[in-house]
């Protein structure tokens, strides 16, 4: 019995070492599933532009101008989204006038690389170039980040000096989300980090944070932790929304009028 008891455990072992080196080498499948459909061509009134990273990759993007006086919205989609999300996502802020930059992560949309964080770091930092190019500067760009693109959206907002930072279903770090999903999994195995909660203190603009009180993906848990790391923000929360939220008419109106109350920023 004691051998067989032995066998067990060795057995067990083993399965559990296999499932961990399948997950740690994987897990970036799963993290970011790039749709195999996406648009080819800009839908009317935007344009496709290219940007480039600092490794090397030319990335594709959705641009359309501002209108005179109006600030220009940095976009990072989902992990499960494109640029056809993007365009529903900011719909408000396209009539509003805004202009509008729907970066497009390498590993999606045709575009060449495989994702990862540092990667969607230098996507981000290769679209605000090429806005600087184009004679937008970064104190007029407002930074969007929806679910993983809070990530993204997040770190432009440390290193760059811009306008504001809005987090729409946004979460406290990833290792956080993938806990309350499936608490089994240590943190540690985790690879990308997104740690947003410990980067916000140092985020110099004005911070929103928006979240549905019925999402059950990027749990409402993360808000809170949000709200603690930066007690200064902005905070709503919409009651029965889920994790699509950034879809839906009253986060347009939320974003919009946001955007439109937003003074010149003094720096903290």
């Amino acid at each position: 019995m004691a051998k067989l008891t032995g066998s067990l455990l060795i057995l067990i072992l083993i399965f559990s070492v296999a499932a961990t080196a399948i997950l740690y080498t994987q897990q970036r499948r799963i993290l970011f599933p790039a749709p195999a459909d996406y648009p080819h061509a800009p839908p009317p009134g935007f344009q496709l532009v290219r940007t480039q990273t600092d490794d090397g990759l030319r990335l594709g993007a959705f641009y359309r101008p501002a209108t005179l006086g109006r600030r220009t919205i940095l976009f990072f989609h989902g992990n499960g989204d494109n640029l056809n999300g993007a365009i529903q996502a900011t719909r408000g802020p396209a009539a509003n006038g805004n202009g509008l930059m729907l970066v497009e992560y390498r590993g999606y949309g045709g575009n060449p690389g495989s994702p990862d964080e540092d990667g969607l770091y230098r996507d981000g930092d290769a679209a605000i170039r090429w806005l600087a190019e184009q004679g937008v500067a970064a104190r007029d760009i407002v930074i969007v980040g929806n679910s993983v693109g809070s990530g993204p959206a997040t770190e432009m907002a440390l290193r760059h000096d811009v306008a504001a930072l809005m987090l729409v279903s946004g979460f406290s770090s990833l290792p956080e989300v993938v806990r309350s999903q499936v608490p089994l999994i240590p943190g540690w195995l985790v690879r990308d980090r997104f740690d947003n909660a410990g980067k916000l203190a140092r985020v110099k603009a004005p911070v929103f944070l928006l979240h549905g009180a019925a999402d059950t993906l990027v749990k409402p848990d993360n808000l809170s932790r949000l709200q603690r790391a930066r007690p200064d923000a902005t905070m709503v929360m919409v009651a029965g929304a889920g994790h699509e939220l950034a879809y839906t008419a009253p986060a347009q109106t939320i974003l919009v009028g946001w955007i439109n109350g937003l003074a010149d920023r003094a720096a903290r």
